[in-house]
């Protein structure tokens, strides 16, 4: 058993691999596709139309390294390790798009004060409001998870408890698909996506304590489900860009998804393991925030001003560099005074009372703790 798992420096090479996939999906496909630009990549859009996948990599990375972050962590160090990871770049990502789609949108996409507001919270799903950025949905995903997983770590993280809570899931997940549980159900279940979350935990238990039958037969069976969603989604998207995906090729990326992950749980890919890639996944997140519709803006104000594959490579090397201002002016000074101040120790009730006491001041049940960023997925 690994006491002290070690940073897995290729998660960080798998999350901006992933981003990137998301990235060529929607300025080389779904971009003109969906009538944004009419900068064309006809040819390249064979490939491309695949790289939303990329997302589906990242719920499986989540799964991974949410749990290696929650284990052992209370539940005030748990929620301030996601909110010092989630929020700081994503404020800024929303200020961003939302002055680029103010400024130089020309009406392709709406933005209102409200919107914004409510975007600000992560919660904009809830009471049904738009997102700024359409990438956005894949935030409140990563948000039920991270709710499950501060649940678990409420109870207290066993590996008993982890692997009971995995197999209750996918039971769930099976009966949503069989229309035994009302559509409200796949609210908390996510069956769309609940294969990955799970297989990723499975593959950190098999990182952590080895294989064992349980982790032999749950990572299969998430695999199973994961390519049927998958082909099913794959014709829901080909149905809405007027466009036919290969079923063999939805499969063979997702069993090659599931496989790198796996390989990297069996620590086959440590000689992968290069510190230069904390900087790589560093990246992954502002990058995801960043690019879609501000990338599908200034494609839309910049067509014809120089080859649309001139046009391509700047248009990444922009967003790269701008995630990477986002991560060293904001995220990286910011990071650790947000968590001081989230995981400062309140003094216990009796302290009001006392000479030098904090009035008004509410006791709190855990003490603050370490909130590092472990490798994981784009808001892992």
């Amino acid at each position: 058993m690994r006491n002290t798992p070690e940073r897995l420096y290729e998660i960080d090479g798998l999350r901006l691999l992933a981003a990137l996939c998301v990235v060529l999906y929607h300025y080389v496909f779904s971009g003109w596709a969906g009538g944004k630009t009419t900068v064309t990549f006809v040819a390249e859009s064979g490939w491309a139309k695949y790289g939303y996948l990329g997302v589906d990599l990242f719920f499986l990375i989540s799964g991974f390294v949410v749990l290696m972050s929650a284990w052992g962590r209370t539940p005030r160090q748990f929620v301030v390790s996601r909110l010092v990871r989630l929020y700081p770049a994503y404020w800024v990502g929303i200020a961003l798009t939302a002055v680029v789609t103010l400024t130089l949108g020309q009406g392709m996409f709406s933005v209102s004060l409200p919107q914004v507001l409510a975007n600000l919270t992560m919660f904009q799903s809830v009471p049904d409001i738009a997102n700024v950025d359409v990438v956005y949905w894949t935030l409140w995903a990563e948000m039920r998870f991270y709710l499950l997983m501060l649940i678990v770590v409420w109870i207290g993280i066993t590996r008993g408890r982890i692997l009971t809570l995995m197999w209750g899931w996918l039971a769930l997940t099976i009966l949503v698909e069989a229309g035994l549980l009302p559509g409200l159900a796949d609210l908390i279940v996510q069956s769309e996506f609940s294969h990955y979350f799970i297989a990723g935990m499975a593959l950190f238990l098999l990182y952590r304590f080895g294989l064992d039958w349980q982790i032999a037969l749950l990572v299969p069976i998430c695999l199973g489900n994961a390519v049927y969603r998958a082909i099913g989604y794959a014709e829901a998207v080909g149905t809405r860009y007027g466009v036919t995906y290969s079923p063999v090729v939805v499969t063979v990326l997702v069993v090659l998804i599931t496989l790198v992950m796996t390989f990297v749980a069996l620590r086959v890919t440590w000689r992968l393991s290069w510190p230069g890639l904390v900087t790589a996944g560093s990246l992954t997140y502002p990058l995801y925030l960043v690019h879609a519709h501000i990338g599908f803006i200034l494609f839309a104000r910049l067509e014809g001003v120089a080859d649309k594959y001139v046009l391509l490579a700047g248009m990444i090397v922009v967003m790269l560099t701008l995630a990477y201002v986002v991560h060293r002016f904001v995220e990286r000074p910011l990071a650790p005074r947000l968590k001081k101040l989230l995981s400062k120790r309140q003094p216990p009730a009796h302290a009001a009372a006392q000479p030098g006491g904090r009035t008004g001041e509410v006791p709190s049940r855990q003490a603050g703790g370490q909130a590092g960023r472990p490798a994981g997925g784009h808001a892992g």
